[in-house]
């Protein structure tokens, strides 16, 4: 009786057995199938519903343009066709599209023009020229260090770092003035 006055529902005594009887269970939710045949079933309603449009269509006429222009893009249908009982049977659709390539003659140019990097050598410390490979270290300043070179006081770094951590400090703390009150 609470169920009725809260309007919750109660849960079902047993597992539902899906309706194109697969198998597997279904649930109230998906009208008693289970989630495939759920799924192609919303496929097949989807479908007959495209086929309705296109028979449609083709009763009003209105396709003749249409089907040139779907041919030119590489959209291939199979067809649908009407049994004498007025039902409609309807063959799988089948959707390609191809895309080409679009060239602008604006970037045509502009593709030329751009020339593959010559290779660079090996990363090395900009202080001694060792080779560093994988293991070198970049400074602030924008060069690459050896181990030995790394440090600011090593290497004769002009990257002035009393500057950036003034400035870090006095973004990351705004000044902050209250209003001044009037005295009474």
């Amino acid at each position: 009786m609470e169920h009725e006055e809260t309007g919750c529902q109660t849960a079902p005594e047993g597992p539902i057995l899906c309706a194109n009887n697969c198998g597997f269970f279904g649930s109230a939710a998906n009208m008693n199938m289970c989630s495939k045949c759920y799924k192609d079933e919303m496929l097949k309603q989807e479908q007959a519903k495209v086929a309705a449009s296109s028979i449609e269509n083709i009763v009003n006429g209105s396709s003749s343009s249409s089907s040139s222009s779907s041919t030119s893009t590489g959209v291939e249908k199979e067809s649908a066709t009407i049994a004498e009982s007025g039902n409609v049977k309807i063959d799988l659709v089948e959707v390609k599209t191809i895309a080409a390539p679009s060239l602008n003659v604006s970037s045509a140019p502009a593709v030329a023009a751009i020339e593959p990097k010559a290779k660079e050598g090996p990363a090395r410390c900009s202080s001694c020229k060792k080779r560093v490979g994988l293991t070198g270290f970049k400074c602030r300043c924008g060069n690459m260090y050896c181990g030995s070179h790394r440090y600011s006081d090593k290497h004769d770094c002009p990257f002035d770092y009393r500057t950036a951590g003034r400035d870090a400090i006095a973004k990351a703390n705004p000044v902050v003035k209250a209003e001044k009150l009037d005295k009474i």
